[in-house]
C-alpha cells in the first residue's frame, strides 16, 4: 500500500493532441500507415469510378478492404503488445 503521508502527489502534465498523436504513432507506427493506405486506395478507387473505369474501381475497393483489415490487425496487435507490457 502507498504511504499515508506521501509528500507530493505526482503531477501529470496536460498532453495536447499533437503530442498524444506523436506518442501513439511512435508506440504503434503501423496503424497510421494503414490508415493512410486505406485513404489512398479509397481515393484512387473513387477517382477511377468517376472516370468510368469500373474494373479498376472494383479492384481498388477490394484493396481498400485489405488495407482496412491490415489496419485493424495492426490496432489489435498494438493493443496486445501494450497489454503484455503492462504485466
Amino acid at each position: 500500500p502507498p504511504p499515508l503521508n506521501s509528500p507530493v502527489p505526482p503531477a501529470f502534465s496536460e498532453e495536447g493532441f499533437g503530442d498524444k498523436f506523436l506518442r501513439k504513432t511512435r508506440e504503434n507506427p503501423l496503424v497510421p500507415l494503414g490508415c493512410l493506405c486505406t485513404v489512398g486506395v479509397l481515393t484512387y478507387g473513387l477517382i477511377s469510378f468517376k472516370k468510368g473505369d469500373i474494373r479498376r474501381s472494383q479492384l481498388m475497393m477490394r484493396a481498400r478492404v485489405l488495407a482496412q483489415g491490415f489496419t485493424f490487425a495492426a490496432l489489435l496487435g498494438g493493443m496486445v503488445v501494450t497489454a503484455l507490457k503492462s504485466r
